[in-house]
């Protein structure tokens, strides 16, 4: 059933502040997915802080256009087009799609992204998906940052410990 031109521009504004708020979007073709997988794919997304979004290619495109956005084609792209918006962490709609696609295989696919206002291939949200979450960077961060100072701090521990020994070995010899 076709929609009225109420609720097109509804959907338009909706679309438009999902763009504003969304730090990444990754595009998606999808087809043959279940309600149970897509139910399933929605709850994951929502759990980090994205959203799964399916809207006609041509309010997503009007949506973009409106945004400045005009490198981008939607028309363009074959199929059903989901698109996945990330609020809070840039990578975890991509790694949450990745992951779902190897479980879901000929289900779901990248088409492309938005990183930083600027449209990415497919080929390139695919390396985005490989890339660690920010709290993983974070502990790396971390760990490099502590790694000095617990050296530190054994090396001065390690010199007590041979000076306790030295004592006992003296202990012992008396």
């Amino acid at each position: 059933m076709s929609k009225t031109k109420g609720q097109k521009k509804h959907i338009l504004s909706e679309l438009e502040d999902k763009i504003s708020r969304a730090k990444s979007v990754v595009f998606a073709s999808f087809s043959g997915l279940g309600v149970k997988e897509n139910e399933e794919l929605r709850g994951k997304l929502k759990s980090e802080n994205s959203e799964y979004y399916v809207a006609k290619k041509t309010l997503l495109g009007l949506a973009y256009k409106e945004k400045g956005i005009d490198s981008l084609n939607i028309k363009d792209f074959s199929g059903q087009v989901a698109v996945v918006f990330g609020y809070e962490d840039e990578v975890a709609p991509a790694k949450i799609l990745n992951q779902f696609k190897k479980n879901n295989e000929d289900k779901i696919n990248f088409i492309g992204g938005i990183l930083e206002n600027k449209y990415i291939d497919a080929e390139r949200v695919n390396d985005l998906a490989k890339l660690p979450s920010k709290i993983e960077l974070y502990a790396r961060l971390v760990g490099s940052i502590n790694a000095p100072v617990s050296g530190f701090v054994n090396s001065l521990a390690g010199n007590l410990r041979n000076f306790v020994y030295a004592l006992k070995a003296i202990e012992e010899k008396k």
